[in-house]
């Protein structure tokens, strides 16, 4: 009967580290909780050294060796892979290159609101980061234009667009999108504004080029993946891809969602419609940008910047000399250049 017990429990952590290691395999990455567990891949790299810890010293008691032998096995194959993961993402880099007359730089930061991030902060992140683009989550249209003044007045000129829900003050009921003239003039479509097509409960924004040949511009917001929430969600990813089916197309923001999330939603070879991830590609997609109480590397990387083909993404860094600012979010900013 032991045997048995002991042979059950193996397949139980089996079943449950191959889960974790690769959800996509089983169809659960958007699946709670499932979703929620996978979207901190360093934690569960820290999970399975404990489980590691623990065979361990059940190997010192004799009746149940084995089976401590077979956790062993499990927990050394489940961090070796999940630490793959985050490394072949990327652990971090910390410098862009240098940036021509034909590089976009793109910054994102989920600022949490005007009680937690200044005007100020933003402004002189985003004029230090030589930003063309700022897409600003849960940042009213008050506070992007306060943010506008300040970057013009340390040199650096950008135009305010914005999406809000409602008529209240929350803040996560806006979102704020700042392009830089050079770019050409922008119109925000009048069905992102409306909300007849837009993400389900936190607003994004659709900005369109009037003037210029600059690209599409999507300053993206998705609900998080609370259990309530888990339609709204997906919905809110399947919006995300569908926004870039065009050939030139930027999408910033905060997505609530990893890579791992992310499967089934690009075409073409894309990561979400034809839109490429650029942070996994420039060494910094394991980098986490949320929550700023965690370590960089266990955190979780929610807030991405993601471009078509037209671009390609040279160089990216997710800014942590900023998590005492107020947010529980870390700027990510990445360069662009026109590919080919």
């Amino acid at each position: 009967m032991r045997r048995v017990i002991g042979i059950l429990i193996v397949l139980l952590c089996a079943g449950a580290a191959a889960v974790l290691t690769w959800p996509q395999a089983f169809h659960l990455e958007r699946v709670y909780p499932i979703a929620q567990i996978v979207a901190f891949r360093g934690l569960v790299v820290i999970g399975f050294g404990a489980l590691l810890l623990l065979g361990l010293i059940l190997l010192l008691i004799r009746p149940i060796r084995g089976i401590a032998a077979c956790l062993v096995v499990l927990a050394l194959i489940g961090a070796a892979a999940n630490g793959a993961v985050v490394a072949s993402r990327g652990t971090g880099t910390d410098t862009l290159p240098d940036k021509t007359a034909h590089s976009v730089r793109v910054m994102t930061w989920n600022t949490a609101g005007s009680n937690a991030t200044s005007a100020d902060t933003i402004a002189k992140a985003a004029v230090a980061a030589d930003a063309d683009i700022v897409s600003l989550p849960e940042t009213t249209i008050a506070t992007g234009e306060k943010v506008a003044v300040e970057m013009r007045q340390l040199g650096h000129r950008m135009w305010a667009y914005h999406t809000q829900y409602g008529e209240h003050g929350w803040d996560a009921s806006s979102t704020t999108l700042l392009i830089s003239p050079r770019l050409g003039t922008y119109s925000v479509i009048e069905s992102s504004a409306d909300g007849s097509s837009n993400t389900s409960t936190v607003p994004s924004v659709v900005a369109m080029p009037v003037s210029g040949d600059g690209p599409i511009v999507v300053a993206a917001h998705a609900v998080a993946p609370r259990q309530d929430y888990m339609d709204r969600w997906r919905h809110d990813l399947q919006w995300i891809a569908d926004q870039c089916s065009a050939q030139n197309v930027i999408i910033a923001g905060d997505f609530n969602a990893t890579l791992d999330h992310l499967t089934g939603f690009g075409t073409d070879g894309g990561t979400m419609g034809r839109c490429h991830d650029t942070a996994s590609v420039t060494g910094n997609g394991g980098v986490g940008t949320w929550p700023t109480s965690l370590p960089a590397l266990a955190g979780s990387p929610i807030d991405h910047v993601m471009a078509t083909s037209a671009w390609k993404a040279t160089g990216s860094l997710v800014l942590q000399s900023l998590d005492r600012s107020g947010s529980d979010h870390r700027p990510l900013i990445v360069q662009l250049d026109p590919a080919g």
